[in-house]
């Protein structure tokens, strides 16, 4: 049986967004209700060591920093529902959300931290070795490959900058293109021509990423030259799938201000949407850092603007009851 629920303060999406700002919400009673959707917990929950969020004096793993986000969330007073929401109408207050599970969510402000999802090659070989030697995010993994060798795919900006990044961890960095040029802002590409630790590849696709052992370690990448068909391996133990992000902003689409790659627009320095009561935080519109820190701290603003919001609407609806 369908249920209706209703909160002073809807939270979509499960990661350190979303839960940061259940935590915040819930503190100020605003009785936040989360709807986890596809994949509680978001990115972190298919990466293994997480070495850069602050509070840890030992390597932590993403799918345990996720769990502890959301008993914390729970702890504090925050509803954890385990739905997807597919449908959300902006066009009036309250908003109205329809979940997968049929069940209605009506809500007097609303925190959209949907995220974003890396791009993958689809390979088989990507999923066997992911958290094992192959990576989405170099700022998040790179450290672990110091004085190791390194290859990166892609040919735009994520690219150039992760190439150019790893070059502070690793001895030698290959990026891999398939087309003869590199998609990338003037600038960034002088960068990436000029360091002596990077290696380009032109015209290559890759076929297959290598690796042994138990538990399993990338040892290389198999390429094909796109012009001529000749395939060749290259060796590292490191792998980088650079080929963009895209932000889960379909729902919104049409009824929320979004820049050219889809991700929501905001404020500066804050979360506000261009609807009233609708904000936004972590990677859904964030394409400049990505990290699990950023995203805590967009969740929090997220959750204080609500709550200033409501005050607002709450003081100036007192005052017009007394006249």
């Amino acid at each position: 049986m369908t249920q209706r629920h209703h909160t002073k303060f809807l939270i979509i999406g499960s990661g350190p967004a979303g839960f940061t700002a259940a935590i915040y919400a819930a503190r100020a009673n605003l009785q936040p209700i989360l709807v986890q959707g596809l994949q509680p917990g978001g990115q972190l929950t298919i990466t293994t060591d997480v070495e850069n969020y602050p509070g840890f004096g030992e390597v932590i793993q993403g799918p345990w920093l996720m769990e502890q986000m959301a008993k914390q969330a729970a702890h504090v007073g925050t509803r954890l529902m385990s739905d997807l929401i597919v449908s959300v109408d902006l066009s009036k207050r309250p908003f109205v959300c329809v979940g997968d599970s049929g069940d209605i969510y009506v809500s007097d402000t609303l925190a959209l931290c949907t995220g974003a999802q890396a791009r993958w090659l689809g390979i088989p070989s990507e999923t066997k070795f992911r958290g094992a030697g192959v990576s989405a995010c170099a700022t998040c993994d790179g450290f672990f490959f110091r004085d190791r060798e390194v290859a990166v795919v892609g040919g735009g900006n994520t690219a150039v900058e992760e190439a150019l990044y790893l070059t502070n961890h690793a001895t030698r960095v290959t990026l891999i293109h398939r087309r003869d040029r590199l998609r990338a802002e003037k600038i960034l590409q002088a960068r990436l021509f000029a360091n002596p630790k990077i290696h380009i590849v032109w015209d290559s696709a890759v076929e297959e990423i290598l690796g042994e052992g138990m538990p399993p370690r990338v040892t290389g990448v198999r390429i094909a030259n796109v012009r001529t068909g000749a395939r060749s391996v290259i060796p590292c133990d490191g792998f980088f799938v650079a080929i963009g992000h895209t932000p889960v902003t379909d729902i919104v689409r049409g009824q929320l201000a979004l820049d050219r790659d889809g991700y929501i627009l905001t404020k500066p320095d804050s979360t506000v949407t261009d609807v009233p009561g609708v904000f936004a935080a972590g990677d859904v519109k964030d394409k400049v850092f990505r990290q699990a820190v950023t995203a805590a701290g967009m969740g929090c603003m997220a959750a204080l603007e609500a709550e200033k919001f409501l005050a607002v609407e709450e003081a100036a609806a007192a005052l017009k009851a007394a006249e």
